[in-house]
């Protein structure tokens, strides 16, 4: 069995993991030639996941017409904001009836679409019923350290679904189905907005009461939006919303909820994500969503108040005065 993974990032690295080791060969396309050799000659991705060594069934390349060659799994990791230029490229190369596993998190700031609508827009109508949406708690690093979890599926197609299920899951990485593409895409989505937000109230010295306050109406606003767009609401109780929403704000491997902290303790945002080699999905994804909410008029005064943090240069510490100074209301009157 062949797949390939279309992103030589950390997430795309472990998803590849978690492949070979259920037998598949697996080549990881990367537009960093240095990372693609570093997968095929050391075993190893050296920039993205240091120190964790890849089964002997993994390989590197920078050419896609290579890593898409007769394989029956395609994943997609890229970040966000280059998986339509990327995936516009790969089209050429996509064999046919071939499930393609979206596992990127985000939303684009012009379009404003999740990335199963950039998908849909960039490849040919005969591929969409093949496209399934992985999401749930998983850090990188983690998963490929085989420490066990649980993610979530979503697919229109059912039969696709369980055929990705299959793939992926075992004795670690557990999987599970969905039909609900929309609320899995936005809740994976918008929990790295509120990630960063928990990062910031860790980074200000607040502690777990306003860490678990922001986790719940962070869900509620995540709710609110996701239902506009047609979710289930009982899909963002699961692993796809409350499970990535806990791991993401309260876990220290979080990418989000560092630059958050950083925020919080009084960095600038240039000088945070200068310094780091991997994209925080969160600081692209508040924009998005300040837009699209502003589309929908939809009230999310969280994610509104980290967008100002990071976009208008609101202080951390004015923000917070400004949410708990809002008008007094039913907790559920918005539902």
């Amino acid at each position: 069995m062949r797949a390939a993974v279309i992103g030589g990032g950390a997430w795309g690295t472990a998803l590849a993991t978690v492949l070979a080791n259920n037998g598949y060969a697996v080549t990881i396309w990367s537009y960093e030639a240095d990372v693609a050799a570093s997968i095929t000659e050391r075993h190893e991705n050296h920039k993205y996941l240091p120190g964790a060594t890849l089964p002997p069934g993994i390989r590197g390349t920078v050419d896609l017409a290579e890593a898409l060659r007769e394989v029956e799994l395609i994943v997609a990791a890229n970040p966000s904001h280059v998986t339509r230029g990327v995936m516009a490229k790969a089209v050429p190369h996509l064999p046919r009836a071939t499930p393609i596993v979206s596992a990127t998190k985000g939303i684009e700031n012009d379009s404003l679409q999740t990335m199963d609508e950039v998908l849909e827009d960039v490849l040919p109508p005969e591929i969409h019923p093949y496209l399934a949406f992985l999401s749930g708690p998983s850090f990188a690093k983690e998963t490929a350290q085989r420490m066990p979890t649980a993610v979530v599926i979503a697919a229109t197609w059912e039969r696709i679904a369980k055929q990705v299920q299959k793939a992926f899951s075992n004795d670690y990485f557990r999987c599970y189905t969905s039909n609900d593409v929309a609320g899995v895409e936005l809740g994976g989505s918008l929990k790295n907005v509120c990630a960063i937000a928990a990062g910031i109230a860790d980074g200000m010295g607040f502690g777990h009461n306003t860490r678990a306050a922001i986790i719940t109406r962070g869900l509620a606003e995540l709710v609110r939006l996701a239902t506009r767009k047609g979710a289930n609401p009982i899909t963002l109780s699961g692993l796809a919303g409350m499970g990535d929403l806990v791991l993401t704000c309260t876990g220290d491997l979080s990418r989000n909820r560092t630059v958050g902290l950083r925020l919080g303790k009084g960095e600038k945002l240039d000088d945070v994500l200068a310094s780091m080699t991997q994209v925080a999905e969160g600081v692209r994804t508040a924009k998005s969503v300040h837009d699209l909410a502003a589309k929908l008029a939809c009230e999310m005064p969280l994610h509104e108040a980290v967008y100002r943090i990071l976009f208008e240069g609101l202080a951390p510490r004015q923000a917070m005065s400004q949410l708990t100074s809002r008008e007094l209301k039913s907790e559920f009157a918005m539902h």
